[in-house]
């Protein structure tokens, strides 16, 4: 069984290589190839903030990484390192719900329950940190997931990437008990 831990940075090199991998084999279908490699440069990536806050999380199988993902206390949405500022305030946990962020599966782990397993400890963390709910921005090949989870979709949107690329992605929330 493959094991589920606390990301490290030294995890980061290896983390770059599963969202290359995960984003350019999953997107196939949803996004064009130059939507796929200007997300990669722009948006998708290692978020360290969340490595430092010990809420992200990796499953490793023989010493390879087979997915990750976390959740966060922070203001920030979506993104890795290069699509942020500095500032990524703390949110209240009585008003503000608790983000969902970052997951990605290698192709070769897809649909093996992975992500599910991923979204029980961020939810378990999330609910004993005092959210009352979850909110994230899905990916298009993430949305049928999401959806499995009990996230709804509050409407889609379109990010416009530096580069002038659209990436169509859709906002999802789902209460906690």
């Amino acid at each position: 069984m493959p094991r589920l831990r606390i990301a490290t940075l030294s995890d980061v090199p290896r983390l770059q290589r599963l969202v290359e991998q995960s984003v350019r084999t999953l997107s196939e279908g949803y996004y064009s190839p130059s939507q796929v490699e200007s997300a990669l440069r722009y948006v998708f990536g290692p978020d360290t903030r969340l490595i430092a806050d010990e809420t992200y999380y990796v499953i490793e199988d023989a010493g390879e990484l087979a997915a990750a993902g976390g959740w966060s206390r922070r203001l920030t949405l979506y993104g890795g390192d290069q699509a942020k500022g500095a500032d990524d305030p703390l949110l209240d946990p009585a008003a503000d719900p608790a983000r969902i962020r970052a997951f990605f599966v290698h192709p070769s782990w897809a649909r093996r329950g992975l992500g599910r397993r991923l979204f029980e400890r961020c939810r378990e963390a999330a609910v004993a940190a005092g959210f009352g709910a979850l909110e994230l921005m899905a990916t298009l090949p993430g949305v049928p997931l999401y959806r499995t989870l009990g996230f709804t979709a509050a409407g889609p949107t379109v990010a416009e990437l530096p580069d002038g690329e659209l990436l169509p992605m859709v906002r999802m929330s789902r209460p906690l008990p």
